[in-house]
């Protein structure tokens, strides 16, 4: 059976006007400023005005830990979007933007995939609407004035061997993961050692995700602490002066766009922190837009639940003060035979004893948002090869666990292949069985908090630490850095810290290596394991095969 690629069917839309998308949520043509034919942003002065309107349901998607085999949690978010505006809901999906560094590799786009995309695709996937280029010139903007003030005299008594602020770029390039700037003699500066990461891992990516407001970038822009002096004292960004153009720079960027997915109905796509180094969420600011604009809000969180749902929770929705009402976890039947030791290779076959050996990854996670006191709803992202035996396995797992599983056909028919889901989170939603509470308190020390994430979500016997480490998070307990939440990074590929531990692992350890202060950003980033802020291409990227057709069209990507 031969199908269509993603582009050639995103290629084939019917694409509305973005004012007459603009529209359907009373957006006024003024209020929106246009990129091309069909993207918008959508006027700071407007958000203003929106500020109380009440706010309508906000979902979330997340889904088990990925694997190989796709799970499609973006393609699932996309299509309820759909599905609940085709059983009536005025619905608005939000998710991040693309990063062009995996796009390149081997990671692919972020617009879903079949009959439940965002359009325009190769945009979106590209440089769309500018704003990760804006991030980038706002981050090595603030680079260049720090070694321009060293340079200058130092007033500050900046020590080169504690500068913590490095460059970025949104290209996958492991060259330049460590590097030496300054050579070249007097004229150029002091030599010292620092690289590069993905844009995406940049801390102004987290601050622009994370503010209200212009007024609130500015402030948390200054209060990134870029450097320390030999006596340990921090230095601020705006010590350096460069949170006013930074804010400048970023004034267009903080303003969400919309765009629309295959079938006309809005879509918010606006920012894209990395889901390891990050909070992996899309910007406040356009989810709490689409919640003053639509009865319904789908949103999604990076990699799987352990990572993606428990950030968005712990982080975005304790700092923007947002209460879920229902949750999605995405699953395969493919993936659960990974999980239950089948070969990628091997996936076609029928295996309904894998499924269910696999299905405790599954059930981990949902207990884990349970957790959360959100009600949860599981999504079977259908493929061609699954076989009744095989779904009804998973079915019957999860209703083991006290949910539903819902199989779902939005991949190859659109809103009409998950009309059903679209009607359980309505149920769930308006049933008011959420309770959301975070899993810990602002006030419980930062190593506790740690320990708490790491025992209750990926259920890990201790978390190991060097006396550095817990010095240093005492160290900014006593800074009054105290209160803010933990953003772990870690393999998504697990609940362990072992990326080829699938399944629900239990007796492990989770090894610290290093944490960092994002104050800007408001949370403490705890590394464990091999977590690369800067990816590398793969040997035979996608790139090799992305190209103007003879149409002059983009070909390769997906």
């Amino acid at each position: 059976m031969a199908f269509k690629t993603d582009i050639e069917i995103a290629r084939e839309a019917n694409k509305k006007n973005i004012m007459e998308i603009g529209a359907k949520l009373g957006i006024p043509s003024e209020s929106l400023l246009p990129y091309g034919h069909d993207k918008a942003k959508v006027g700071q002065d407007f958000i203003k005005g929106l500020a109380d309107r009440p706010d309508g349901k906000l979902i979330l998607v997340t889904a088990i830990n990925p694997t190989p085999a796709g799970e499609g949690k973006t393609t699932t978010t996309v299509g309820l979007g759909d599905g609940l505006n085709r059983i009536g809901k005025r619905a608005v999906v939000c998710i991040r933007e693309a990063s062009l560094g995996p796009n390149f590799g081997m990671k692919g786009g972020a617009a879903g995939g079949g009959y439940a995309q965002v359009v325009p695709m190769e945009e979106m996937n590209l440089h769309f609407t500018g704003d990760f280029h804006a991030i980038t010139s706002a981050h090595n903007l603030l680079s260049a004035m720090i070694d321009n003030h060293i340079y200058w005299g130092n007033s500050l008594e900046i020590d080169a061997r504690r500068i913590v602020w490095r460059r970025v770029m949104d290209m996958n390039d492991r060259a330049l993961r460590d590097i030496v700037v300054n050579l070249g003699g007097v004229s150029n500066g002091f030599p010292r050692q620092t690289g590069f990461d993905i844009t995406v891992a940049s801390e102004v990516m987290a601050i622009l995700c994370l503010s209200n407001d212009l007024d609130d970038l500015q402030k948390r822009l200054g209060d990134i602490v870029v450097a320390y002096t030999r006596a340990k004292t921090p230095i601020y960004c705006r010590d350096i002066k460069a949170d006013g153009a930074m804010t400048v720079l970023l004034k267009d960027a903080m303003q969400p766009n919309i765009v629309q997915t295959l079938e006309n109905n809005p879509a918010f796509v606006h920012g894209g922190p990395f889901a390891n180094i990050a909070h992996g969420c899309n910007s406040v600011i356009a989810t709490k837009t689409a919640l003053k604009l639509g009865e319904y809000v789908v949103t999604e969180a990076g990699f799987g639940a352990d990572l993606g749902a428990e950030k968005f929770f712990d982080i975005k929705c304790r700092k923007a003060g947002l209460k879920p009402s229902a949750a999605v976890i995405v699953a395969t039947v493919r993936a659960m035979k990974m999980n239950g030791g089948v070969a990628k290779a091997d996936l076609g076959a029928e295996n309904v004893e894998a499924v269910q050996k696999g299905c405790p990854n599954l059930g981990r996670h949902i207990g884990n948002v349970k957790g959360f006191g959100v009600p949860v709803v599981v999504a079977i992202n259908h493929f061609f090869s699954d076989t009744d035996g095989e779904i009804q396995a998973v079915k019957d797992y999860v209703a083991g666990q006290g949910a539903e599983a819902i199989l779902c056909k939005h991949w190859a028919q659109g809103s009409a292949g998950i009309e059903e889901l679209a009607r359980k989170v309505v149920s769930l939603a308006e049933s008011g069985a959420s309770h959301f509470a975070p899993l810990y308190p602002d006030e419980m020390p930062l190593f506790q908090k740690i320990e708490t994430i790491a025992k209750r979500i990926y259920h890990a016997d201790e978390v190991l630490a060097d006396k550095s480490i817990r010095d240093q998070l005492k160290a900014w307990e006593a800074a009054g850095y105290g209160h803010l939440p933990i953003c772990m990074a870690k393999t998504q590929y697990s609940f362990s810290t072992d990326p080829n531990l699938r399944g629900a692992p239990t007796g492990h350890s989770v090894p610290v290596r290093e944490v960092r202060l994002s104050a800007g950003a408001g949370f403490i980033v705890v590394i464990c394991g091999e977590i690369m802020t800067m990816p590398g291409l793969p040997k035979v990227p996608s790139a090799e095969v992305i190209r103007l057709n003879d149409l002059g069209q983009v070909q390769g990507l997906f």
